[in-house]
């Protein structure tokens, strides 16, 4: 329903009562308090934060990196500058590499899927330099995409130095970026995304299994990647899928394998005993149809161009309502990529998502008769 309570100022503004599940309200206690140096609970499709402990210190990930560099080769095969089936040359420096080994011979070729199943799956450093080297031209020049990369994606804390996580004291994310580079993958790769749920990696008759003990602990979970140094300690991003609500959790800096895990499932359920996501509108909805002024047509439809969900305590999706402002006046012409208004969602008080408006289809600018009544129509708004 659809309810037009007030002008303001420039702005059409119209309450929305969104019908949601009814359920009995779950107190929500704290986050549960875990042995670690840093953490980070979200919800995937709002991006809400539901626990954290030191989100934005900046620490070392470790092979987290390799997140990163999946995303820059992702990147390269959907711009079509790669391939899956390219065969990429084993340099001497990839098969030199230390620590976790994909076991690749030097000067062998190896499809690039190979690569970054042995990186995704085994955390293998040689495959990351190869497909660094492969996609940047060294992994100086790929590295320096990843920052970018970082940057658009507003990890605003992070800093990469190499493709491999690798201690460096200039190589540090956050508990934060790392949610919000775990939350691209997903929504960018979907169809890369199973990688990070494959149990083994077999190249050269050695079998290898995943690393994330998650995996077989949990069987909603089905990702990501785990992380180890000394310096860093163990860290875990991890990704769950229950009851079509996927969470995404990150901890850094914890003192054993078992500690990370533990961790990892305490925050993960955590957020879904406590939480709910609920879908408050979809891609093409029609929030509101306000008056256009001087153009070919008298109005428009108002609408989103994404679904929009909030996640709210378990029993609360019932009380969501959403505010739509749209600026007034709208004069001709107008163009479908520039937004007109905003869709604010408030879970009481607080507002938990604000989704642009774009017009549904784009208004031409009128005839002359059209310019000239509406301008006059204007002086007495």
């Amino acid at each position: 329903m659809l309810k037009i309570t007030s002008w303001c100022g420039a702005s059409l503004i119209a309450a929305l009562f969104v019908s949601l599940p009814a359920g009995a309200a779950v107190p929500i206690p704290a986050p549960p308090d875990v042995p670690v140096r840093a953490h980070i609970l979200i919800d995937f499709d709002s991006g809400r934060v539901l626990a954290s402990l030191n989100a934005d210190r900046k620490l070392e990930p470790a092979s987290l990196t390799k997140l990163m560099t999946a995303y820059a080769v992702f990147v390269a095969l959907r711009e079509g500058r790669l391939q899956l089936t390219d065969d990429v040359v084993i340099s001497e420096k990839a098969w030199r590499m230390e620590g976790s080994r994909s076991f690749i011979e030097v000067g062998k070729q190896i499809p690039a899927d190979v690569l970054l199943k042995g990186m995704i799956v085994q955390s293998g450093n040689d495959a990351s330099i190869a497909l660094a080297e492969r996609v940047g031209g060294s992994e100086a020049g790929f590295v320096s995409m990843m920052n970018e990369y970082a940057r658009r994606l507003g990890m605003a804390n992070s800093h990469f130095t190499n493709s491999t996580g690798l201690p460096d004291p200039a190589l540090y994310v956050t508990a934060r970026d790392m949610a919000t580079l775990a939350r691209a993958l997903i929504r960018e790769f979907p169809q890369y995304y199973k990688w990070y749920s494959q149990r083994e990696f077999v190249w050269n008759d050695i079998r290898q299994p995943n690393r994330n003990g998650l995996l077989s602990r949990d069987p909603t979970v089905d990702g990501m990647k785990t992380g180890h140094t000394e310096s860093a300690g163990y860290c875990l991003v991890s990704s769950a899928l229950r009851n079509r609500m996927r969470l995404i959790s990150v901890v850094l800096g914890s003192d054993s394998i078992k500690a990370r895990e533990d961790a990892s499932a305490a925050l993960l359920n955590y957020g879904y005993t406590f939480f709910e996501t609920v879908k408050v509108h979809s891609a093409g909805d029609t929030i509101l149809k306000p008056r256009v002024y001087k153009g070919a047509s008298a109005d428009v439809s108002a609408a989103l161009q994404r679904n929009v969900f909030v996640t709210v305590g378990r029993g609360e999706g019932v009380k969501v309502q959403a505010t739509a402002t749209v600026r007034e006046p709208l004069i001709a012409p107008l163009q479908t990529n520039v937004a007109i208004g905003e869709l604010a969602v408030r879970d009481g008080a607080d507002i938990v998502a604000k989704v642009p408006l774009y017009p549904a289809r784009a208004v031409a600018a009128g005839g002359w008769w059209a310019r000239a009544t509406d301008t006059v129509a204007l002086w007495f708004r």
